[in-house]
């Protein structure tokens, strides 16, 4: 009886180190590590359409003494990487900070599966700034406004066509007895030839067409390696296993060259803020508006300064286009 405790005391022990090993082996993988924070930061406002992302805020993380900092980019995007990982009930501080805004806390406290992959997205409120015209002043009137910007492009145009013939010698019924090159059924002796035209210098081939035009072309075969992509240099290849066949290569030739065109856009109106996007091929970007009953033209240049509006821009990662946005100065309305 005693026998059969120990063996099943031996047993039991065996079990329970068993489990602590595969616990220990597998506690890494089942170990919680929140060591990235991400998010967004937007503008608070009732409406939705004036929460716009905010760029260049200072996202501060904090645990005890440990800290980790990120700054907002063009789309309002941060991301943080914590020097140590973050245990379940562990709470991490974030500070928001912007210049215009009020600076804004955070508290987040880790839960073991939710919060690691917790998107965070802070709505900052924008300081008091004076919208109202200087007491005593007029406020000017801005109108008709429109968006100007050149986009250039890639034009393609046809600007002649080529021809030109050549010959393959060769005389038919000639056993080839395995001299190459031979008819395709190996057994003729055959001819090989060749033309090669270049478009010359900023110019490319299109719609090339090879045929045989002369003697005996049910025996000829054409390659089209050389030329089915067409480009500034073709060849053209026949081979030909009976008497001497004329070949004819035809071609339009085309011209890559560079389109600059004006473009114009509306811009959308909000309160006191106008958002409008252009493609990143944009270039020369200027707001042509009515000020005060005046029609003027306001170049933007890489600053986007505006003497009756501050703007600003980002890039959307998306689609590849330039967002940009104009609020107006106090002495301004729309």
């Amino acid at each position: 009886m005693i026998r059969k405790h120990i063996v099943l005391w031996t047993l039991i022990a065996a079990a329970i180190a068993a489990g602590v090993i595969v616990l220990v082996v597998r506690l890494p993988k089942l170990r919680p590590r929140l060591t990235t924070l991400q998010g967004a930061v937007i503008r608070s406002d009732k409406n939705p359409e004036h929460r716009e992302p905010i760029a260049g805020v200072t996202v501060t993380a904090r645990r005890g003494a440990i800290t980790a900092s990120a700054t907002s980019d063009a789309s309002g995007y941060f991301r943080i990487t914590f020097p140590e990982p973050i245990w379940p009930g562990q709470t991490v501080t974030l500070s928001y900070s912007q210049p215009d805004y009020h600076t804004m806390w955070q508290d987040l406290k880790f839960q073991f599966r939710s919060s690691s992959r917790q998107l965070m997205v802070a709505e900052l409120k924008p300081l008091e700034r004076e919208s109202q015209p200087t007491p005593g002043k007029a406020a000017h009137v801005v109108s008709d406004i429109r968006i100007r910007y050149t986009e250039n492009s890639r034009s393609e145009q046809n600007i002649g066509s080529a021809a030109r013939t050549f010959q393959v010698v060769n005389k038919g019924n000639v056993p080839c007895r395995n001299q190459g090159p031979c008819s395709p059924d190996g057994n003729w002796k055959a001819h090989a030839g060749s033309v090669k035209m270049d478009a010359g210098p900023g110019n490319t081939f299109r719609n090339v067409r090879a045929s045989c035009i002369a003697g005996p072309c049910p025996f000829t075969r054409i390659d089209t390696h050389g030329f089915q992509r067409g480009g500034r240099v073709i060849q053209v290849s026949a081979l030909d296993w009976s008497d001497t066949a004329t070949f004819l290569v035809e071609a339009e030739v085309y011209r890559t060259s560079s389109v600059s065109s004006v473009r114009e856009s509306y811009p959308v109106i909000f309160d006191r803020e106008i958002s409008f996007t252009l493609p990143a091929s944009q270039e020369g970007v200027s707001i042509q508006a009515t000020v005060d009953g005046t029609p003027m033209l306001f170049p933007l240049g890489p600053d986007i300064y505006l003497e009756w509006a501050t703007c600003t821009y980002r890039t959307n990662r998306d689609t590849n286009s330039i967002v940009y946005q104009c609020a107006l100065k106090p002495d301004y309305r729309f």
